[in-house]
């Protein structure tokens, strides 16, 4: 049996995705077993990333259900500025966070946290173009590969990756569902 059997794991997904941070992660939790939903504003839109790798959602973010899922990976790229914007994405986050499930970001991936109101009290890292983003939203910004905080998990950028998929197997190899 793989680790991550039975876990469901959202990813989100829009246009302007940071290719890696979303394949990476995805294709790393449905190696261990874990089934991914890629989200984003419509099911079945093909997302085009930054560097122009395609991803077709699964699903919309507004027809699924935080219960549902084990946790959530928020890539960057400039999709989360965009994503931010949807009263559900930030509900569905919020959600997942007060359940005490998988929250792993990267890079700008963290601007949903912060729109979600999420982050005052947990010690995270980003890219730093947007460390003065999470530091003023209340969280202790440091500069470090990969940053797991209760269930929280965050990485800097995509030569982070590697560590960014370990933490994220290794947290829900170990949780409850």
């Amino acid at each position: 049996m793989k680790p991550l059997s039975g876990k469901r794991v959202l990813v989100f997904v829009g246009d302007d995705y940071e290719d890696l941070e979303l394949w990476y992660p995805r294709l790393r939790l449905e190696e261990a077993g874990a089934t991914v939903v890629v989200a984003g504003p419509r099911a079945g839109e093909t997302c085009r990333g930054k560097n122009g790798y395609p991803c077709v959602a699964d699903a919309s973010v507004a027809e699924l259900k935080a219960a549902d899922f084990d946790g959530v990976v928020i890539p960057g790229g400039w999709m989360p500025d965009k994503l931010r914007r949807d009263g559900k994405v930030l509900e569905f986050v919020r959600e997942i966070a007060r359940a005490g499930k998988l929250v792993a970001s990267i890079c700008h991936g963290p601007w949903i946290n912060i729109s979600a109101g999420i982050c005052r009290g947990v010690r995270m890292t980003s890219t730093s173009a947007i460390r003065d983003d999470l530091t003023n939203a209340g969280a202790q910004w440091v500069d470090e590969p990969v940053v797991i905080d209760r269930n929280f998990i965050s990485s800097r950028r995509p030569p982070d990756l590697p560590a960014f998929g370990a933490a994220i197997v290794d947290f829900l190899s170990h949780s409850a569902r």
